[in-house]
């Protein structure tokens, strides 16, 4: 069978030109990713937000209170029977208390705090992230679960790897996957997301994470006394 040129032709702008509609780069991924839950700007406005969440755990309901400042600090505290034991993630520091087997907070490894620094960004990598040193490529995508995800590659300063999947076809945020090193051990950390939810404030926002820490509530850019970041306040 003979085809004609123009036939050939336009063969070749189709198959190329959907070839370019499916493959996108990391910034038009994460435009777009941010176009969908609520804009750039309106995220740049968040400097402080506290999660009042519940973790379900056989059957129990567990609170937990995370409080960021954005830049500043992090600490997330979790209510098992009356007792708190917490986490604080500052710019140069970090503390664990666990009341059932410590009398005094311990303070965390200087290396340990350094990979912990992207707690500190309510706002997430993904915004300015060439400013903030990061860098970011697109690796295509990818099956979640069913749910067909762009795949993004995140390289932070600390040496810490963070892998975003987005779904392709919401560009919600649906899981991510973080790689470190620790005392020459490779650790890796696994979140999912769901549940979004708009808010107020004009951001889209998961109220589920993991499948099992439920929020019930959120506050965002209320006064946060910075005194919590101190152990023992």
């Amino acid at each position: 069978m003979k085809y004609s040129l123009g036939t050939v032709l336009i063969a070749i702008v189709f198959l190329t030109g959907g070839a370019s509609a499916s493959a996108q780069t990391a910034d038009e991924v994460i435009a777009k990713h941010y176009a969908a839950t609520g804009g750039v700007e309106n995220w740049k406005k968040i400097k402080s937000m506290k999660k009042n969440c519940i973790r379900r755990s056989r059957g129990v309901e567990i609170p937990v209170t995370i409080t960021v400042v954005q830049g500043k600090g992090y600490k997330s505290e979790t209510t098992i029977g009356g007792m708190t034991s917490y986490t604080i993630i500052t710019n140069n520091e970090g503390w664990s208390f666990n009341p059932r087997n410590q009398q005094k907070p311990d303070a965390l490894p200087a290396e340990s705090v350094k990979l912990a620094q992207d707690r500190l960004d309510i706002q997430g990598p993904m915004i300015d992230y060439k400013a903030k040193g990061y860098k970011i490529i697109c690796l295509g995508t990818d099956d979640v679960e069913g749910t067909e995800c762009y795949k993004l590659k995140v390289v932070m300063p600390s040496g810490k790897e963070e892998t975003i999947f987005i779904d392709a076809s919401n560009y919600y945020l649906v899981r991510t996957v973080d790689k470190t090193k620790a005392n020459g051990k490779e650790q890796t950390q696994t979140t999912t997301y769901g549940d979004y939810t708009s808010l107020p404030e004009g951001i889209v926002y998961p109220m589920s994470v993991d499948g099992g820490l439920a929020i019930k509530s959120i506050e965002i850019n209320k006064p946060v006394d910075e005194n919590i970041f101190i152990p023992g306040k």
